[in-house]
């Protein structure tokens, strides 16, 4: 079984939980939450009837980042060839994290089931995430 879907829109990394000075407790910022949101609603519209994956799942996710203004026409057609990629924030790890988080107990029972990862940084004309997930 697989599950694959795009999400339109930047990127955003897993943010580090902050603490509330005044009553101590800690929370997750609200962008990382909307952001884990979004990716859960984007998956729900193309798979409705979803069902958690169960045995050992492979994660393949490519996020794809907007081409700055200010580049050239020759650096911006090796971008799009793929020759350049982004080398900015957010990190590998927090994209990993925040889409591992947000597919938790819906693409998959527990995260604890990826025992394969395929991350790649690149830039596109439309800032968008893919993510497909499968058992193997």
């Amino acid at each position: 079984m697989m599950y694959e879907f795009e999400m339109i829109g930047s990127i955003v990394g897993k943010a580090r939980p902050r603490m509330n000075t005044r009553t101590g407790r800690a929370y997750t910022p609200t962008n990382t939450k909307l952001y884990e949101y979004s990716l859960r609603q984007w998956f729900i519209r193309e798979y409705p009837y979803f069902k958690p994956l169960e045995n050992r799942v492979k994660v393949s996710i490519i996020a794809y980042f907007d081409i700055p203004k200010s580049t050239s026409k020759k650096k911006e057609a090796e971008m799009l060839k793929d020759n350049i990629s982004p080398v900015k924030k957010p990190d590998i790890d927090n994209i990993i994290k925040i889409v591992l988080d947000a597919m938790n107990k819906f693409a998959f029972k527990d995260d604890t089931q990826v025992t394969k990862l395929e991350v790649e940084k690149k830039y596109a004309e439309t800032p968008k995430i893919y993510i497909k997930i499968e058992e193997y």
